[in-house]
């Protein structure tokens, strides 16, 4: 079992960049595959991108050449830079854990979510 905790939302001027840190505690991250998703105001939880536990990352059409996931393992923390944000980012950003996949039920474990505003 892993446990997962975000921080380093904010708010943030459209073109302006945010870095988020999903940090693990109970168990390996690399273990597992780490996704991203967020939820906008009204909306579903939507998938934004993953890290493999090889490694290799993969990321949704609409963050794609903008968001960047890599993995520092001697921290056990997973990361999500944010460059080029847009007032659609605007969203809860969650750091998820599991077997990986582009859907909610591929991940066991769930952060609690940090809030990105992004203000044009």
């Amino acid at each position: 079992q892993v446990h997962l905790v975000e921080s380093g939302g904010g708010l943030v001027l459209s073109g302006g960049s945010l870095r988020l840190s999903c940090a693990a505690s109970g168990r390996t991250v690399s273990s597992y595959a780490t996704g991203w998703f967020r939820q906008a105001p009204g909306k579903e939880r939507r998938f934004v991108g993953l890290v493999w536990t090889g490694g290799t990352t993969y990321y949704a059409d609409s963050v794609k050449g903008r968001f960047t996931i890599s993995r520092d393992n001697a921290k056990n923390t997973v990361y999500l830079q944010m460059n080029t944000l847009k007032p659609e980012d605007t969203a809860v950003y969650y750091c998820a854990a599991g077997r990986g996949g582009g859907t909610q039920d591929a991940y066991a474990y769930w952060g609690q979510g940090t809030q990105v505003t992004v203000s044009s």
